[in-house]
């Protein structure tokens, strides 16, 4: 067998539940219970460590949960692995802090979780508190929840998240040892570049339109956020309109998503080995002119779907410093230097008129072909 037919991967898959009022009303409590566990042993690691000086590790705190339902039956009620995980997550926002404070960058120190923050919790071994029988999901205290199968499961289940989003309850089971479906080869290699104007635009100059979802969508939110903030609070005339706002925003999302997975399959079923700009949007989203146009885009979002997509698909993707790529003379290599606002690159050395984005596209493709040492 060839050794690229024999790889497997890791991949999520994403079902919606159709839980029963009761089973519905018991996951509610499960949620609020994790955020306040959270929130509580956040507090805990804060204290200790004011008037201690001495940092809780997660260890620590997770022996402490016998004592804890002890204390406090209703959490008797929750699976320990669920609870374990709760903490495990806020150890995992300490490291990345400390992570982050270590290499100079903005700290953000882990804060606490409101009510619209908090949106999963975790069984971290699948059979263990959630399991798969005959088409339906068990979870422990909870009962047997029924899924809608919308495409077929692979590999072995590991772990499973139970996560509320506008329109109701998913579930996520990570799987390992998925097969992989390697894509027949082309022989073709290209650099992509991303943008405003157009999402993206490949070396050999094929351009891919900037949708704008949150764009052409701005009037419905605005519409729907004024009248949710039109309500009274805490009546259920507001809960409706929050309902219907975040309804929206999900839409929004999801026709990014659908747009970034169709974009990267276009891309896969053309190319073996496609090279990108290592782009930081975080620092790029501070420009308030250009904020919202990028975080429309999506940039980060597309980089990762296109990563996990060529994994599966025996492709390969290739990433860059972004450094001079749009100055640079892609015929020459000469130097030209131009404002973001000037869209076409003239060369002055060798003549090359070239719009602006195809031209970094190409430097793209030459720098990623150099870090792998391929002869142009």
């Amino acid at each position: 067998m060839d050794d690229r037919e024999a790889q497997t991967t890791r991949k999520s898959y994403t079902y919606k539940l159709k839980p029963a009022p009761e089973q519905a009303r018991q996951l509610e409590e499960v949620l609020w219970r994790c955020r306040t566990l959270y929130n509580t042993a956040l507090e805990q690691r804060i204290t200790a460590y004011r008037r201690c000086g001495v940092t809780l590790t997660c260890y620590q705190q997770q022996a402490e949960l016998p004592d804890l339902k002890a204390a406090f039956p209703e959490y008797g009620d929750i699976h320990s692995q669920v609870l374990q995980d709760v903490l495990a997550r806020l150890d995992r926002a300490y490291q990345a802090f400390f992570r982050r404070l270590k290499v100079g960058q903005t700290p953000g120190f882990p804060r606490y979780q409101g009510r619209h923050r908090y949106h999963s919790f975790t069984y971290k071994q699948y059979g263990n508190g959630a399991r798969l029988d005959n088409g339906f999901l068990v979870l422990s205290k909870i009962g047997r929840v029924a899924v809608r199968w919308s495409r077929p499961l692979e590999g072995t289940p590991k772990t499973v998240t139970i996560s509320k989003e506008a329109d109701g309850w998913y579930a996520i089971l990570s799987c390992a040892e998925v097969p992989a479906r390697p894509l027949p080869p082309t022989g073709r290699e290209t650099g992509i570049d991303v943008g405003l104007k157009v999402f993206l635009i490949t070396a050999d100059g094929l351009a891919v339109e900037n949708p704008r979802h949150h764009r052409k969508a701005e009037k419905k939110l605005a519409k729907a956020n004024k009248r949710a903030s039109r309500r009274k609070k805490g009546s259920k005339r507001r809960g409706k309109a929050v309902h219907c706002l975040g309804r929206a925003h999900q839409k929004v999302k999801r026709q990014r998503a659908d747009f970034h997975h169709k974009t990267a399959l276009m891309l896969l079923r053309q190319y073996d080995t496609i090279y990108l700009e290592d782009v930081r949007v975080a620092n790029m989203i501070r420009n308030r002119h250009l904020a919202k146009s990028i975080s429309d885009a999506g940039w980060a979002a597309f980089r990762t779907i296109l990563e996990a997509k060529a994994a599966c698909a025996g492709r390969r993707v290739v990433v860059v410093p972004p450094a001079y790529t749009s100055q640079d003379c892609s015929g020459c290599g000469a130097r030209i230097p131009k404002s973001l606002s000037v869209r076409a690159h003239v060369c002055t050395s060798c003549g090359l008129v070239l719009d602006r984005d195809e031209n970094a596209a190409r430097n793209i493709q030459w720098a990623g072909q150099a870090l792998r040492g391929v002869v142009a």
